[in-house]
């Protein structure tokens, strides 16, 4: 095909949206905000113990070359110059922890995953040392409690138990970062001259980051004991980081000389993608799990209701941070593929929403996927999954709806908190991410807030908000941040269609089952290492026994086909 001959659309940006299930890379006009072509790739999850959630860096880093690849052999199938990339954004799974040998490129370890819980242990042992045992002790200067979510934590399990680290900590090899700092190095030279850096929003997830003086605190360190030589210098969210170099699996070389120019923790880019900028503004992202971000400008508001302070975005060096009240939930997303997966009562994600519909109802039926323990608002890290409610009439339907329920309760209690904390209810909610293809799922969640919820009708949000970032960039400038010029989003609308009485006695009764689901784990419970959740043998053998006599039921009855 003659150069000539291809499709001219104005400059793109390329956007890797590096998940905690997938890979991806999607391409945007930078005019239009149109997405152009875009290509997926599953990550393995490894479970090696109960509790531990593992992911190999290697594998990310190949499905992030593989993405890059598909999408660009897509784009000329199309007809679209892909020389046109003229700048590429990172967003990420946030908290996520590795460190490799800045020498070899080669990880020392698996990373370990934001939801992975073998460092409560170490939290125990940490609280310890802190005044009262007070998990908010570092609250004002971090924004965050005391934690198995948050990376200083997983950090130093690895420096206490993995010797390779330790060594290559004393002879000066080991960086650490996550997962946005492990693909910049790799993408721009790796150990050949790889940019080791990460951005604010990253930065502020780690739990050894001043939210306030923007810069690594020397004395979270020397509280968790950690070497500042390993950490990544901390960069705006918007700024040219360095250059795309040729990858022996990028065989097109297109990308060659591309600047990285946009970088931004998920959520914090789904924020911009949903184009929240402004005080109280808000979005929900479901994915893996569900995250509720309300903007609060160039203030940091401390919550009093369980809630994270975390910064939002800081798109230019010398543009101001915002911050943003955050509540984290573990599991949305993972509960469905935990019902294919572990269950089996479905072969894809797909068909929870077809079982979910049929029946329109849980039929009292609660679950409380605590398979982590509770995130926001309790932080309960003793809480484990439960199902409450079951009859011989429950059926595999009325799981599924339960399922799809409690993604919208644990909503309803964040944006419970936030209201709180924020003082002004929101009147409608904006949504994103993978499970707002679910119709069903959208229609409880309005149904259980008792507001409206509004989704993009292109839903990838955070892929967009980082080629935002990327586009908007100081030496880059193709895409304008100004309020006027940012494209208008079509939307679909939920209402409600319950009355609010339903709606209320059905959320009562949900955080009657959250009650139950704590207390099942203490540090004193022998165990193999430390407890689990993706295998719980109380959550896992109650639903399977159950299910095994309502089957055993039907037959008896005459009913089994």
């Amino acid at each position: 095909m003659a150069a000539s001959d291809r499709m001219v659309l104005g400059p793109l940006v390329g956007s890797i949206d590096q998940g905690t299930s997938s890979s991806r890379f999607l391409v945007f006009n930078a005019k239009t905000a149109e997405l152009l072509s875009h290509h997926q790739v599953e990550i393995q999850q490894k479970f090696p113990k109960e509790g531990w959630v593992e992911q190999d860096p290697k594998e990310i880093l190949k499905s992030v070359h593989e993405c890059v690849e598909r999408t660009c052999e897509k784009l000329q199938q199309l007809n679209i110059d892909i020389t046109n990339i003229k700048a590429i954004g990172v967003s990420n799974q946030r908290e996520t922890t590795v460190v490799w040998d800045k020498t070899t490129g080669e990880p020392l370890y698996n990373a370990i995953v934001w939801l992975d819980l073998r460092t409560q242990s170490t939290v125990e042992r940490l609280l310890k040392r802190i005044p009262g045992k007070n998990k908010a002790y570092f609250k004002f200067r971090t924004g965050l409690p005391l934690s198995t979510y948050f990376s200083a934590v997983k950090l130093r399990w690895l420096l206490d138990n993995v010797e390779e680290i330790r060594q290559a900590v004393d002879d000066g090899r080991a960086m650490f970062g996550t997962i946005d700092s492990w693909l910049i190095w790799s993408l721009t030279g790796g150990k050949n001259g790889g940019v080791h850096c990460t951005d604010v929003t990253n930065a502020s997830r780690t739990m050894l980051f001043n939210i306030h003086s923007l810069e690594w605190d020397p004395e979270l360190c020397q509280f968790f004991d950690i070497p500042m030589e390993i950490l990544p210098k901390v960069r705006s969210s918007s700024e040219i980081y360095g250059l795309m170099k040729i990858c022996p699996s990028l065989k097109s070389g297109a990308l060659t000389g591309v600047p990285i120019s946009g970088c931004l923790g998920d959520q914090s880019a789904a924020l911009v993608g949903q184009m929240c900028f402004q005080d109280g503004q808000a979005k929900n992202t479901y994915g893996t799990g569900c995250f509720l971000l309300c903007n609060t400008g160039q203030k940091s508001v401390f919550s009093e209701h369980g809630l994270l302070t975390t910064i939002a975005y800081k798109l230019g060096r010398d543009k101001p941070v915002c911050y943003a009240l955050e509540g984290s939930v573990a599991i949305a997303g993972a509960v469905v593929r935990w019902l294919r997966d572990n269950l089996g009562i479905v072969k894809t994600s797909q068909e929870v929403e077809k079982l979910a519909a049929e029946v329109g109802t849980s039929y009292g039926c609660y679950f409380v996927p605590a398979f982590s323990g509770l995130y926001a608002p309790y932080w309960e890290p003793s809480a484990r999954g439960i199902i409450c409610g079951l009859t011989q009439f429950t059926n595999k339907n009325h799981i599924a709806f339960a399922a799809l329920e409690a993604v919208c309760f644990q909503t309803r209690e964040i944006l419970d908190a936030i209201n709180k904390d924020c003082g002004i209810p929101l009147n409608q909610l904006q949504v994103d991410g993978g499970m707002t293809n679910n119709k069903v799922l959208m229609q409880l969640q309005s149904d259980i807030l008792c507001i409206p919820v509004v989704k993009p009708s292109m839903p990838e949000t955070t892929a967009l908000g980082a080629a935002m970032a990327a586009g908007a960039a100081e030496g880059v400038g193709i895409w304008s941040l100004n309020p006027g010029d940012l494209t208008a989003v079509t939307c679909e609308r939920f209402e409600p269609q319950i009355n609010p009485e339903e709606s209320e006695y059905r959320y009562a009764r949900w955080k009657k089952a959250v009650l139950k689901s704590m207390g099942w784990e203490t540090s004193e419970a022998p165990s193999n290492g430390d407890t689990s959740i993706f295998c719980s043998l109380p959550l896992g053998f109650f639903i399977m026994s159950s299910m095994i006599m309502l089957i055993g039921a039907k037959y008896v009855s005459g009913t089994g086909k």
